[in-house]
């Protein structure tokens, strides 16, 4: 993992999307450090769009649940769900400055949620970035069990309706290993990234079907 030093630069939605495509992406050491430092792995984690897997016991607990999935309805909630402390998680890259960045990201049509809701409960969830014919996943979390994997189910369906190709998952965890995530080496990532860079994603065709 590259990790250089913090520097001094203005950290907008410009900067953000130009790492994205060059395969960079931000981090910070935790929420408190209002720095951020950038990161391109020599493994890159992704997820193919056709290589998704659920496990038919999975399959049937989700379609039997009363869990109802929206789409960009909360950003802050999300995202205040993926950087709290929990039994998923014991500490969070997730500071101010990556808060506001990509807040604004989201109000320009960039960054994107999957929610999962349970009433007016928000139970779990993802959020990341869609360029191109690629998302890039940055983080998700989960309240109730199988909230998470809910919201990957919809967010691969969303994805292939809307044509996109590549679906970043930055790093591997056994949770994500689970449903059919593997890594690539950099180079090969690098490749895939320019390919899906030349399609046009969208986001929306999954509502219009």
């Amino acid at each position: 993992m590259s990790k250089p030093s913090p520097f001094d630069v203005e950290i907008t939605p410009e900067l953000i999307v130009r790492a994205y495509r060059a395969g960079i992406f931000p981090m910070s050491e935790d929420a408190e450090d209002e720095d951020i430092f950038w990161v391109s792995p020599e493994m890159r984690g992704i997820l193919p769009l056709d290589g998704f897997r659920l496990s038919t016991s999975l399959r049937k607990a989700i379609r039997k649940s009363v869990f109802e999935v929206r789409v960009d309805t909360d950003f802050e909630a999300v995202i205040e769900g993926c950087a709290t402390v929990g039994e998923d998680r014991e500490q969070t890259w997730i500071n101010s400055t990556i808060r506001n960045v990509y807040g604004e990201l989201f109000r320009r049509g960039v960054a994107h949620t999957v929610e999962v809701w349970d009433g007016d409960e928000l139970v779990g969830g993802l959020y990341g970035l869609a360029i191109g014919g690629a998302f890039f996943g940055e983080s998700m979390f989960h309240r109730r069990t199988n909230a998470s994997k809910m919201a990957m189910a919809h967010l691969v369906e969303r994805l292939n309706a809307g044509g996109f190709v590549l679906l970043d998952t930055q790093f591997i965890t056994d949770h994500l290993e689970s449903l059919g995530g593997i890594e690539i080496p950099r180079e090969h990532y690098e490749e895939r990234l320019a390919e899906a860079l030349h399609v046009d994603g969208d986001w929306a065709a999954w509502d219009r079907r």
